[in-house]
Order: C-alpha cells, then structure tokens, then sequence
C-alpha cells in the first residue's frame, strides 16, 4: 500500500515538472522557437485547432519563424490567431506562408518574462507540495486505520520529503536556465 502511494506521487510530481518545462517553453526569448505557439488554436472549419496540426514551422534565422500551414486556406485562421496572441509579434503573410519577426526584447520585457517564469515555477512547485500532502494524507489514514505500522510511515514520508526535494530541485533547475536564457542579450 505504501509503495502504490509513493510510486503514485512520484509520477504526479514528474508530471507536475514536465508541465512546468511546457510552460517555460511557451515564455517569448530572444529566439525564435516552435513551442512559443503551442498554446496558440486557429479557428478551422469551426473547431479550435491547435497550430503543430495546421502548419509547420521553420526558423531561418534566429529572431525568424517561418510558418507554412498544410492547408492554404488556414492561412488567415493561424495568422490572426497569431495576430490576437499575447506574444507581441506582428504576423505577415505572403499568401503562401506566414513569417513572424520576433522584436528585441527589451530589458523592461526580459523582467517581465523572468516574473512570469519565477511565478510559473512557484505553481509547479505548490503543485508538487500537495501531491506530497496528499501522499502524508493517505499514509496517516493508513495508520489510523491500524493497517501499517508507524515506523513504516515515518520511512514513508521521508521518502516522499526526498522525492519532493528532487522534483522541486529539478523545477529550480529549469528556472535558472531559463532566467539565464531570457536575461542573455
């Protein structure tokens, strides 16, 4: 019974890091990259879509993406998806593709994302505290309910504390990178 809970935790805090690297991906850089449209759905035939299933994307140059949807007419669904986004860019379409220059980023804008990246990374680790909550919950209903030891619940939750500090590390692993990403000029 302990083990299932602690194997179960351990995969919800996995999963709580790798939600938070998507979304350090989503966060605008100096460079141009796919994942900055990820979040971004086009109106197609009546469905939001998400653009990875409608187009496919190039980066010829650094501050550069290149966007050439599979159906030409998605065209205008992607590029006013992209227009309404709150990535700051101005779309241009020559009937065929759409290009995306990405503006310097300014200083102001580098905190303002470096802000947005710290409190992303406080979520996942808030998350990755209640997954262990709720593990110490359940261990504690266990013995209560006499159905383990309090030895075995005292290792228990020393396990789940280093499995904590392990995925909340790997959370502060992913912020530093990306602070050093957004603040590199």
């Amino acid at each position: 019974m302990i083990p299932d809970i602690i194997t179960e935790a351990d995969k919800k805090m996995a999963h709580a890091v790798d939600f938070a690297r998507e979304e350090f991906g989503t966060i605008r850089t100096g460079r141009a990259h796919p994942a900055m449209f990820n979040k971004l759905t086009a109106d197609y035939y009546g469905s939001p879509t998400p653009l990875q299933q409608l187009a496919t994307f190039q980066s010829p140059e650094p501050r550069v993406m290149l966007i050439a949807p599979f159906d030409q007419t998605a065209l205008t669904a992607i590029e006013r998806a992209i227009r309404d986004s709150d990535l700051g860019v101005n779309p241009s379409s020559d009937g065929r593709a759409i290009r995306v220059v990405l503006p310097e980023l300014t200083q102001e804008r580098r905190k303002e994302y470096t802000k947005l990246a710290r409190s992303k990374a406080e979520e996942a680790k808030v998350a990755i505290r209640n997954i262990r909550r709720h593990a110490n919950d359940a261990i504690h209903k266990l013995v209560k309910d006499k159905e383990v030891g309090e030895d075995d619940a005292r290792g228990a939750e020393k396990k789940l504390d280093a499995a904590t500090k392990k995925f909340v590390d790997q959370v502060e692993d992913l912020l530093k990178r990306k602070e050093a990403e957004l603040l590199e000029v």
